[in-house]
């Protein structure tokens, strides 16, 4: 029974080996091997090959027969005619000698190694083919494989996750310096936009006036009144000479920038508006504030078009694109809302941040978008909301956000630090300290908003002790004298 037992399995081990000679082997039994091999050298590199695929299979049988083997030695023991003429059964000591140890790679001789030859014969496997008998019957066949079978991941998971972390190295970006301070306000400056040609900007403040700035020199070019609260709110259009302004004083204005006039009022808000931005390819005008409302007006009309509701709390900030969802909004209830402005209402509700949402920027060069609050700054692949990853490292209140075509991503805080970031690998590869002017508290050190130029190669921040300040790269940097100091995040954040 033994003797049976053990013809099965070795016949079993035959049809396997077989299978994946046909599979793996061909390029070996068909003649196909290194020229000038010998024989014994061939057959020594088949047993090896062999062995590493059924090294699994071979400690199964061998723990069988040493198995089969101790029961017939009990047996034998029982027995008291158990041992004939001094010798020992010989199925038990057949089956001792067949159980592979570490010296020989596998129990398997060279006749065996012949008969696989002559069952199958391999064609070539790197344009798929099939393995036939010595009859000529078609017996298995072998789907066509990339050469790679599996790829690195399958082979090596650790070297995919270093081609992985490889791919996610940020690029150099130089260091950003101060280069220009702008006073005037009364006041918390509280808002900045810039002018799409490029000619100047625009910056709102708690002293209830609007300033207009010539972006190449920085000398002040003219200063608007009309608001009786802080104005919290400033977008201009691309398309239209028209400049729109929110405040604490629940108004939305429109100024006509060729007589420097307010032209329309938009009423409707409930509180205070902390958000305005106009639709890039529509005549329309988005707003959001304490009212936890995101209201759609007609530029032109004056007519509220939707009055967005969802939000519990205050709307702090506003994005608005082309394509669906065509307007983001965080507010402070934890939450971003990703609107349907045909609808009138929200696609999905995006709840990862744990502390109120206070900025949130559009990436210009890839579908996607970033939102701050206390406890990190996270960015979401659109337009599902599906999330990306997590910035960490700022762990202050993050006021604003800004990115620009480089993939430079700025983050201001509430205790006046900037923060700048690769914005593809996550990575914070510059941070400074923002100082008061002279006369102001140091607790008054602290970022309100920001922007990039039209060209991405400026930045104005709007801050606490009343002052604009205006930063650029540093040209002086290089690499070697701002070597990148990075490491890969090993276990990043799910949520």
């Amino acid at each position: 029974m033994v003797s049976n037992g053990s013809d099965k399995l070795r016949s079993l081990a035959l049809e396997n080996m077989t299978r994946t000679a046909a599979l793996f082997g061909g390029h070996m039994l068909d003649g196909k091997g290194d020229e000038g091999e010998d024989e014994g050298a061939r057959m020594l590199k088949l047993k090896v090959k062999y062995n590493l695929n059924f090294h699994t299979s071979n400690v199964a049988m061998a723990a069988m027969r040493e198995h089969d083997r101790q029961s017939l030695s009990r047996k034998q023991d029982r027995d008291s005619s158990g041992k004939q003429d001094g010798r020992q059964h010989p199925s038990a000591k057949k089956l001792k000698t067949e159980e592979p140890t570490d010296e020989e790679p596998f129990s398997i001789d060279d006749q065996t190694i012949k008969q696989m030859e002559t069952a199958a014969e391999a064609k070539d496997l790197s344009t798929g083919g099939s393995a036939k008998s010595s009859a000529g019957s078609e017996a298995l066949t072998v789907p066509a494989y990339p050469k790679n079978f599996g790829g690195v991941r399958a082979k090596n998971p650790g070297v995919a996750n270093a081609l992985a972390i490889a791919q996610d190295r940020p690029d150099w970006h130089p260091p950003w310096k101060l280069y220009r301070v702008l006073m005037g306000h009364l006041g918390w400056v509280r808002s900045v936009a810039v002018d799409p040609a490029n000619e100047w900007f625009c910056t709102g403040a708690a002293d209830r006036t609007i300033k207009i700035w010539d972006l190449a020199s920085g000398k002040l070019k003219l200063t608007l009144t009309g608001h009786i609260g802080a104005v919290r709110g400033l977008a201009i259009s691309d398309r239209h000479p028209y400049m729109f302004s929110a405040g604490d004083d629940k108004q939305v204005k429109c100024w006509d920038l060729e007589y420097n006039k307010v032209i329309r009022n938009y009423h409707g808000h409930l509180s205070g508006v902390y958000a305005a931005e106009v639709h890039p390819s529509l005549d329309l005008l988005v707003t959001g504030g304490r009212d936890a409302t995101a209201r759609v007006w007609d530029m032109r009309t004056k007519a509220q078009v939707f009055a967005l509701g969802g939000h519990r709390d205050t709307i702090n900030s506003i994005q608005t694109q082309k394509v669906d969802p065509q307007i983001i909004s965080g507010s402070a209830d934890s939450t971003i809302r990703l609107w349907d402005l045909a609808a009138g209402k929200s696609m999905s509700t995006l709840t990862n941040h744990k502390k109120g949402v206070r900025a949130v920027a559009c990436n210009s060069r890839e579908f996607s978008f970033a939102s701050a609050s206390a406890d990190n700054i996270k960015t979401w692949r659109l337009p599902e909301g599906v999330f990306m990853r997590n910035l960490s490292g700022h762990n202050v209140i993050v006021n604003s956000l800004s990115v620009n075509d480089d993939g430079v991503m700025v983050s201001g805080g509430d205790d006046g630090t900037l923060a700048f970031w690769d914005y593809k690998s996550a990575h914070e590869f510059y941070r400074t300290q923002t100082q008061v002017q002279p006369g102001s508290l140091d607790c008054e050190a602290g970022i309100f908003g920001s922007t990039f130029d039209m060209t991405g190669t400026r930045l104005i921040t709007v801050e606490t002790d009343k002052t604009v300040k205006m930063w650029k790269e540093d040209n002086q940097a290089t690499p070697e004298t701002h070597p990148l100091n990075w490491k890969p995040n090993i276990l990043p954040q799910r949520y």
